[in-house]
């Protein structure tokens, strides 16, 4: 369990091949020596310039997008093959490749990048004034990167995305055929290729724009922080914490998950690094292999809403909202730490149930040789969190934060970095970033749409009328009529919204969720008066939780796979422990004192409600588990669920009443539990 007592079930090779199964964003294709160091020198030449680019350079916004594509677009067709399924590349004749790269992707690659750079190497001047009114090539070259970007996302993140994207082109080309209030003029080829590429509307917008200047830099950063030793450092430290107490190792999990999101937020890296160590450990104590893997895969999901990352969406946060990021970071602070300890409250109350044990001493690692030997990994750390909170940009702390990698790495006599080592983690850093660029791109296009029809607005539309409608006739139901029609309209608005994007967020990557429900459901939120942040908040957690949502649980399927359990069993479970992730939404929907950073913020509202959520989901917790005290039945399961409830909507008063309902339960709890004792 300690870093010198590794994972006696699967090999790192198997680990390795068990994350590029479940993760499609590496899923990279074997390569030879000779192309396969010719790629490796471009990643590394990728990496090269965005930390120059960030911190010492000035390049124009429309020129630093389009290289930031061409480096994406032409390394995904070297990297990723015309894959069938995940694992399973279409065989071709070995004439038809060179160095295991097939003639045809080569091209592809070729022309990637000339279609990626053409309007970018344009003089301003002359963009200005063909926009509006493209050239001949202008369309074709818009045509080839628009075809090119589908093609490359498909493969590197798979087919839904694609699929998605070229229904909102249909939809923009035949919008008289539109039904309802989804009907509009529509547009010409020429005009929809004008719009997405000539424009910073479309595929050189704000999403390829944000993953060119501030995601790229803070990947690499979470790669070379993690080659330094900071993730050791953070199980380690996780294993000091909680490791002795009940359960132990599923609380090392929660931990370490929690401190590994702090410099990664991709769900499936996580579970797989921290879970090599944390699900076995979880099994040998006696938890079912399906709850261990759930434990980690949850925990492992937070990441992507935990600071100062957040899965990169922090950073299309600053662009849309026009806010610091230290503000976004503020706000998401609360809300990750609920969705902790909502997972916390399940894994005690389930060890508690089974009289789970601890680990022994002889297993924990010593707390005084932790900090000696890994100490200095976490100066990086501080030094870009500390740039963050005094004001710094983004990109300007991500690239110092690098840099102070760097300088560590070189001083550190334990995992002390070489060149070569550098050369690898400048290689590895650009290499995870090019399926969510090739995503963003995709994405560009679903926006680029979305801003041209006002689609958003119309399916906002349609979402409030239905919640309305749904409203009116629950509405009239006595008792339920001393609720108004406004409140039920709001409920199933946010309801119907939190389903959609789920369903959305299903197979696509976090970021790319985020950007698509932030122009497809946001503007809903909008119509009903719910503050900007509060509506980019909801809409990304509930994209977040299609993660460990079955049937498409990535993350959840990769922990099955280390723990040896059934995938969809261990899918369902770990839903059932983000239950956490699936009520805050909720929470500051109706209290948005919880994001402290909204209009008319108090600290004592701010207390009430994180107060509330807190009993609320512990209450949640204990009604999932079937424990509190000592087991529980079924009927005080349903009733202490439905009375959790009401803590949605934080006061006093929801608080009074909740604790006046679960008296009785917890007066029968108690007084069960002193029979048994």
């Amino acid at each position: 369990m300690s870093q010198h007592d590794p994972d006696p079930g699967l090999s790192a090779d198997q680990l390795h091949e068990i994350e590029r199964k479940f993760d499609p964003e590496l899923a990279f294709r074997p390569t030879g020596r000779a192309i396969g160091m010719v790629i490796s020198a471009v990643l590394v030449a990728m990496s090269a310039y965005h930390i120059y680019a960030a911190g010492f350079g000035l390049v124009r916004e429309l020129l630093h997008r389009g290289i930031y594509l061409s480096f994406v677009l032409g390394l995904v067709f070297l990297l990723f093959g015309r894959r069938r399924a995940l694992s399973t590349e279409i065989p071709e004749p070995a004439w038809f490749r060179v160095g295991g790269v097939p003639i045809m992707d080569i091209l592809l690659a070729v022309l990637a990048v000339m279609a990626s750079l053409y309007l970018p190497l344009l003089p301003p001047e002359v963009v200005s004034v063909r926009v509006g009114n493209p050239s001949a090539s202008d369309v074709a070259m818009g045509t080839a990167l628009l075809l090119l970007t589908l093609e490359a996302t498909r493969r590197s993140v798979g087919i839904t995305l694609p699929i998605i994207a070229l229904v909102f082109a249909a939809f923009a080309l035949f919008g008289p055929w539109a039904p309802g209030a989804l009907k509009h003029g529509g547009v010409s080829w020429e005009g929809l290729i004008n719009h997405l590429y000539m424009t910073n509307q479309g595929i050189y917008g704000v999403a390829i724009g944000v993953m060119a200047q501030y995601v790229f830099l803070f990947i690499l950063f979470g790669v070379l922080a993690t080659r330094i030793g900071l993730g050791q450092l953070f199980i380690d430290i996780a294993m000091v914490i909680a490791g002795r107490y009940a359960g132990g190792p599923a609380k090392v999990a929660i931990f370490s998950s929690a401190f590994m999101g702090t410099i990664s937020g991709s769900s499936i890296a996580n579970t797989v690094t921290t879970g090599a160590l944390t699900i076995p450990a979880m099994k040998k104590i006696g938890y079912p292999p399906h709850f261990a893997g759930a434990v980690e895969a949850t925990s492992s999901t937070g990441g992507q809403i935990t600071p100062p990352i957040l899965g990169a969406a922090a950073f299309i946060m600053v662009e849309y909202l026009e806010i610091p990021l230290r503000d976004v970071l503020a706000a998401a602070l609360f809300p990750a730490l609920l969705h902790y300890f909502g997972i916390f409250i399940m894994v005690h109350l389930e060890a508690r149930k089974l009289g789970l044990r601890g680990l022994r001493a002889e297993e924990l690692p010593r707390a005084g040789l932790v900090l000696r030997q890994h100490w200095l990994s976490i100066i990086p750390l501080f030094i870009l969190v500390y740039m963050i909170l005094t004001g710094k940009t983004p990109d300007f702390a991500a690239v110092y934060g690098i840099i102070a990698c760097v300088v560590v790495g070189f001083l550190n006599p334990v995992n002390r970095l070489t060149v070569r080592d550098l050369w690898v983690a400048l290689s590895d850093g650009a290499r995870n970033t090019l399926a969510v660029g090739a995503a963003a791109a995709t994405v560009g296009i679903v926006v680029g749409v979305v801003t041209l029809t006002g689609v958003g607005f119309r399916m906002g539309y349609v979402v409030v009328q239905s919640a309305t409608d749904i409203g009116n006739a629950i509405g009239a139901i006595w008792p339920l009529s001393l609720f108004t029609v406004g409140q039920w309209t709001l409920f199933f608005s946010l309801v119907l919204i939190a389903v959609a994007c789920i369903i959305m967020g299903a197979g696509i990557p976090t970021t790319a969720t985020y950007i698509i429900l932030v122009a497809v459901a946001a503007p809903a939120l909008g119509l009903l008066n719910i503050e900007p942040i509060v509506a980019h908040f909801f809409v990304f957690y509930y994209g977040v939780l299609a993660d460990i949502t079955p049937p498409v649980a990535l993350a959840a399927y990769a922990a099955a796979g280390i723990a040896g359990a059934n995938p969809f069993t261990t899918g369902n479970t770990a839903f059932r422990l983000g239950i956490a992730k699936a009520l805050v939404p909720f929470v500051f929907v109706y209290s948005p004192a919880l994001l402290i950073i909204t209009d008319g913020f108090t600290w004592v509202s701010f207390a009430v409600t994180l107060a509330g959520a807190m009993i609320g989901i512990a209450g949640l917790g204990a009604a999932f588990s079937g424990f509190f005290l000592t087991r529980m039945t079924r009927l005080e399961r349903c009733w202490v669920g439905l009375v959790s409830l009401l803590f949605i909507a934080p006061g006093l008063t929801t608080m009074a009443l909740g604790a006046l309902l679960w008296s009785p339960i917890a007066i029968l709890q108690f007084s069960k539990r002193l029979k048994e004792t």
